[in-house]
C-alpha cells in the first residue's frame, strides 16, 4: 500500500492529526510517513501509531498526494530543493506560525496548492480550532483532504490570509490567556483563605463548566454574565472592579500587540 500524507515534523501538533486521522479512518497507519528533525519524535510516534517513521522522507513525498509541513518555523529555511521538487503537483499545508503563503509558495513553487493554517493547542486533545488559508480555491478533492486533516485537531474555519494575524493573536494565543486567568483564580482564591488544591479545583471546573455552557447556549456572552450577576450582590461586586481596571481593554492591548508580533514575525 502506498503513502498517502506525508508529515515533515512529528511535535505534538502533528502527533494530534495522526492520531485524528487514524481514529476517524481517514488513512490506515500503513498510509502515513512521517520524518523529523534531530529529536526522537518521528520514531516515537512512528512506534505508537504503526505509521512510518523515514530519516530521509524524500521518496514517500513523491507517492504521496498531500504533505503536511509541521516543523519548527525556524527549521522551513533548511527544507532542500529535493525535497520542495519532491512536493511538485502535492497539496502543502502548513501549520507553521508566522510563515505566510507568499514564503510558502517560493519554497515549494510547483505544489498543486498551498493552504496556510493556524491551530492552537487544544488540537492535541481534539478540542482546539484552526483557521486556514488556501493559496488558490481548493479544489473538492483538496476540500475533503483539507477538513480531514483539520478535524483531527477540532473545528476549523476558512478566512482570508489576512485575517491570519488576528486569528493568531485570539484563538493560537488565546489558550494562554485563559491558562493565566485560571492561575490567577487559583491564586484569587487561595488569597481568600482557600486551600491550594481546592482553589486550583474550583478554577478549572469553573471554566471548564462556564466554556460548556456558553457552547450550547443561544445567549450571548454578556447575557450569560448578566444572568449570574444580581444588582448589589457578590457578582456585581467582582465585575465593577474589571471595569474600573478596564478589563476588556487591556485584553483588546494584549491581542493588538500578538497580532503586531505575528505580522512582525511573516517579515522576518
Amino acid at each position: 500500500m502506498s503513502i498517502r500524507i506525508v508529515f515533515i515534523g512529528a511535535g505534538r501538533m502533528a502527533s494530534a492529526i495522526v492520531r485524528g486521522l487514524l481514529e476517524k479512518e481517514h488513512y490506515l497507519p500503513e498510509e502515513i510517513a512521517c520524518t523529523c528533525g534531530n529529536d526522537p519524535t518521528g520514531p516515537a510516534l512512528a512506534e505508537q501509531t504503526r505509521i512510518h517513521y523515514m530519516p530521509d522522507i524524500t521518496s514517500a513525498l513523491y507517492e504521496a498526494e498531500a504533505v503536511v509541513l509541521a516543523c519548527k518555523p525556524q527549521q522551513f529555511s533548511a527544507i532542500d530543493a529535493t525535497l520542495a521538487n519532491a512536493a511538485t503537483g502535492k497539496l502543502v499545508l502548513s501549520i507553521l506560525a508566522g510563515t505566510p503563503l507568499s514564503r510558502l509558495s517560493e519554497k515549494f513553487s510547483n505544489a498543486r496548492n498551498i493552504v496556510r493554517t493556524m491551530p492552537n493547542t487544544p488540537g492535541q486533545i481534539g478540542a482546539g480550532v484552526t483557521a486556514f488559508a488556501p493559496l488558490r480555491e481548493l479544489t473538492e478533492k483538496d476540500t475533503m483532504i483539507v477538513e480531514n486533516t483539520l478535524s483531527s485537531l477540532g473545528n476549523f474555519h476558512e478566512v482570508d490570509e489576512v485575517d491570519l494575524d488576528a486569528v493568531t493573536a485570539l484563538s493560537g494565543s488565546g489558550p494562554a490567556y485563559v491558562f493565566e486567568f485560571a492561575a490567577a483564580l487559583r491564586e484569587a482564591g487561595i488569597n481568600c483563605g482557600l486551600d491550594e488544591g481546592l482553589a486550583d479545583a474550583l478554577a478549572i471546573d469553573t471554566l471548564l463548566g462556564a466554556a460548556m455552557l456558553l457552547a450550547e447556549s443561544e445567549a450571548t456572552p454578556e447575557e450569560l454574565r448578566d444572568a449570574v450577576t444580581s444588582p448589589g450582590g457578590t457578582t456585581a461586586a467582582a465585575l465593577n472592579v474589571l471595569q474600573e481596571a478596564d478589563f476588556r481593554g487591556l485584553i483588546d492591548r494584549a491581542l493588538a500587540a500578538a497580532k503586531a508580533r505575528s505580522l512582525e514575525l511573516a517579515n522576518e
